[in-house]
């Protein structure tokens, strides 16, 4: 692991799985990767491509030995902060089935990355978007066309999840 990294609660991971449910097949994007563990979950767990998305140096070094060692072949590592991935997949009309957001905490990131999910189209039409974040961090209930129609607690923990409104 990383220095300065925040893991993923096992319990929570297994919670975000379990919340979704068969992913086979689709498309992940993991903001904010860290570690990679709940993109490499999702890989596990048979998405057909994986895209992780880290600035940090010496996770990004984790991440490429986990990769290697996992023998992963559909994972795409972007080396950026996560505001330009998200404007290099909107540019490039890239969508993703499952958007995974675990920004750190106490920085307002997790409201701030939502709201600019909600003016770049990267969301396949009937994909979700998971935002964890403390849970004294406030999201608001919809961000451009993403509505929030389910939190979980865990601890300290809260996990966020929207998906397009028609309205």
């Amino acid at each position: 692991m990383p220095k300065g990294i925040r893991p993923t609660q096992d319990k929570v991971r297994k919670a975000v799985f379990d919340i979704l449910g068969d992913i086979n097949g689709l498309s992940f994007l993991e903001l904010f990767a860290g570690s990679g563990a709940v993109g490499f979950e999702a890989a596990s767990r048979g998405v057909t491509e994986l895209t992780l998305v880290e600035d940090s140096r010496d996770a990004l070094k984790e991440i490429r030995n986990n990769i290697e060692s996992l023998k992963l072949t559909s994972c795409n590592l972007y080396p950026f902060a996560a505001e330009k991935a998200v404007q290099v997949f909107y540019k490039d009309k890239l969508k993703f089935d499952v958007i995974f957001i675990d920004p750190p905490y106490y920085e307002d990131m997790a409201k701030k990355t939502l709201q600019m999910l909600g003016g770049y189209d990267i969301l396949a039409p009937n994909g979700l978007v998971i935002v964890q974040h403390f849970k004294k961090d406030i999201l608001p209930n919809k961000a451009g066309d993403l509505k929030l129609f389910r939190e979980s607690k865990y601890g300290d923990t809260v996990l966020s999840f929207f998906r397009k409104s028609p309205d």
